[in-house]
């Protein structure tokens, strides 16, 4: 149901719809923008930018799943010491 009629939503059925897009535009969608600063990005042609929202969304799914509350915060982690990417990923 893509297109619901006027009245064919109940308001906390739409208010759930809601809550769930904005979940998801500032779970991942604001850190790949702001963390990554995806849409300053020069990568433009073939599979280019593709791969690289697919390594953003990995980096972040793997800090967030070794505890990360805070992604920019975890980056520089890493970057400090790189043998954690290693940890991250297995």
């Amino acid at each position: 149901m893509t297109s619901p009629g006027f009245g064919d939503v109940r308001p906390d059925r739409l208010a759930d719809i809601i809550r769930g897009h904005w979940h998801i535009e500032n779970r991942l969608h604001w850190v790949r923008d702001v963390t990554f600063d995806e849409d300053l990005s020069q990568i433009r042609t073939g599979t280019g930018p593709a791969t690289m929202a697919v390594l953003r969304n990995l980096a972040i799914s793997r800090h967030r799943l070794a505890g990360a509350t805070n992604i920019a915060e975890a980056g520089r982690e890493t970057g400090r010491h790189p043998l954690r990417a290693v940890d991250l990923l297995t």
